[in-house]
């Protein structure tokens, strides 16, 4: 099997739009977090959410950066951010001027996890009250979730594997992993790969909220709202934005001289079998998917100084991920951090796995593992863990893991190291 090398980093994220600023924020514990400024949420349960911010803000996004005018008039908010994201990547790995025969072997596999929901609404809208022929032409190739792949194939020619994962809030973690093997198989020698969301709409926040799993507690101290273990939390914050990655074969990153970040070494996926929206009363797939990343990554457990949490900051599955890693790690949890960067940036949903990819492999670049937000008050069962509280941290950084887990039971997890 071929090795597969992290050459290029793109982000789009609440705490800032590109990586370096959002990376610097996350370390001075910044929150993204904020009333909802999209539309009118007063009269909702959860008000609040981590908003990637607008061009005017000092930390804000603009989509004219990377992204044609007629294609943002065309598209979702997550196409664009994902877009944007794999232009980054691909710039900080020096890819953008690929040959004809370079570009035959690299490829797209960029996912979400609900897509053009706001399209989608506003078209019913549309279509309910003046009809079928005031439906926008680009209503379908504007929502669908394979456009993000698609977009940046075409903006790119890249004419290697064109792949869109869709696995609720694994989305992104799936993407990289699939994506990784796609190289180490040979079928391609350069993938961007990772997630996007951005459904913070109406219809969005109603339906979480109705599914009970936003936090609407903490409404009139949004940057206190996502506060993971803590015993005071009651759901989660959504986020939106993108995470991409360049993944590249070693040996023809190496012979360019590329950046090398990290490699990907350990690629775990499992189901729990058991409900629609509640993981596994006894954390089996979370256990069952780090045990294979570990198993694939040859390494001991002694030997993962950090993990990324899913940690969304619900009272159930917090309690339930933090089991299954001391589970797994047993004696060795006394050796390793363990925070969740949700405590700042919010659920990314289909956007998470990739972005949180970045923060592990920002982490073993800098030797520095990011906080734990609103850590006040933790639950019991957190006693004798790190999880890294308030202030990001200083320390030795040798391989990392990363957790994302989704409604349906879906589950990934992937294991980085320093090359």
């Amino acid at each position: 099997m071929r090795r597969v090398v992290i050459t290029g980093l793109g982000l789009v994220t609440p705490l800032g739009a590109d990586v370096e600023t959002a990376w610097s924020n996350l370390i001075a514990a910044k929150s993204g977090a904020g009333t909802i400024t999209r539309f009118d949420a007063s009269e909702y349960k959860c008000r609040i959410a981590c908003e990637v911010k607008p061009a005017t803000h000092e930390y804000g996004f603009d989509p004219n950066k990377r992204v044609d005018h007629k294609v943002q008039r065309q598209v979702d908010p997550f196409i664009i951010y994902g877009i944007d994201a794999a232009g980054q990547a691909l710039e900080d790995a020096g890819l953008t001027d690929m040959s004809e025969a370079e570009r035959l072997r690299a490829g797209c596999s960029i996912g979400s996890g609900i897509g053009g929901l706001p399209g989608i609404a506003s078209e019913s809208l549309v279509l309910n009250e003046k009809g079928p022929g005031r439906v926008s032409p680009h209503f379908v190739h504007g929502r669908l979730i394979n456009l993000i792949s698609g977009q940046v194939s075409i903006k790119y020619g890249l004419m290697g594997p064109n792949h869109a994962v869709v696995t609720a809030c694994s989305t992104g973690a799936h993407s990289i992993g699939d994506a990784a093997r796609m190289i180490a198989l040979d079928d391609a020698d350069v993938m961007l790969a990772g997630g996007a969301e951005g459904a913070i709409c109406p219809i969005g926040i109603a339906g979480f909220a109705q599914a009970r799993a936003l936090s609407t507690g903490f409404n009139d101290t949004p940057e206190r709202a996502s506060r993971p273990y803590d015993v005071d939390r009651d759901g989660f914050v959504m986020g939106e934005g993108a995470g991409v990655v360049v993944l590249e074969e070693y040996e023809r990153a190496k012979a360019r001289g590329a950046k090398i970040y990290a490699e990907v070494i350990g690629y775990g996926l499992t189901g729990d079998a058991y409900h629609v929206t509640a993981p596994h009363p006894e954390g089996s797939g979370a256990f069952r998917s780090m045990e294979m990343a570990l198993r694939k990554s040859g390494l001991s457990l002694e030997d993962i100084d950090y993990i990324n949490a899913h940690g969304t900051s619900t009272p159930l599955g917090d309690e339930l991920e933090l089991g299954a890693v001391r589970r797994l790690f047993g004696s060795a949890i006394d050796t390793l951090s363990m925070s969740s960067t949700k405590s700042a940036i919010g659920h990314l949903l289909g956007g998470a796995g990739a972005v949180e990819s970045i923060f592990c492999v920002l982490a073993l670049r800098d030797q520095i593992v990011p906080p734990t937000l609103n850590l006040d008050n933790p639950s019991e069962s957190c006693l004798g863990v790190d999880l890294v509280p308030h202030k990001a941290k200083e320390r030795k950084v040798r391989a990392v893991l990363n957790n994302s887990f989704g409604f349906g039971g879906t589950n990934a997890s992937l294991i980085m190291k320093a090359v």
